[in-house]
């Protein structure tokens, strides 16, 4: 299990939703996908997703499935009611302008696997 504190700091990546202590989040899964209906059929519990998704839909989705945080990537920002609803479900959500395909062989190298 590695914690959500050291991906932030090892990936360099931006949080956008309220401060809080990451290193209490642990997660040893992750999925990677732009379609929803993949994510809800193959993200595994507590893990983190990776996408370039930025819209208030990929907040349900993570709820839905309980995943404790969402990278994502290119650059794309989610406007503040997606970050709002992030907060209200619990939710992180974090950025960065490096490309999926980047951001998933970094966490791989973390010890980040597929469930």
């Amino acid at each position: 299990m590695i914690d959500i504190a050291t991906i932030i700091k090892e990936l360099d990546l931006i949080v956008l939703t309220d401060k809080r202590d990451f290193s209490n989040i642990k997660t040893d899964g992750g999925y990677t996908s732009d379609l929803l209906s993949c994510v809800m059929a193959g993200a595994p519990n507590q893990g983190i997703w990776v996408t370039l998704q930025a819209h208030n839909n990929i907040i349900a989705v993570a709820a839905l499935l309980d995943l404790c945080a969402i990278i994502i990537t290119e650059g794309a920002t989610p406007d503040v009611n997606t970050i709002a609803k992030a907060n209200e479900e619990g939710i992180v959500l974090l950025s960065s302008s490096k490309s999926s395909f980047y951001i998933v062989g970094k966490l791989w190298e973390l010890g980040i696997r597929a469930n």
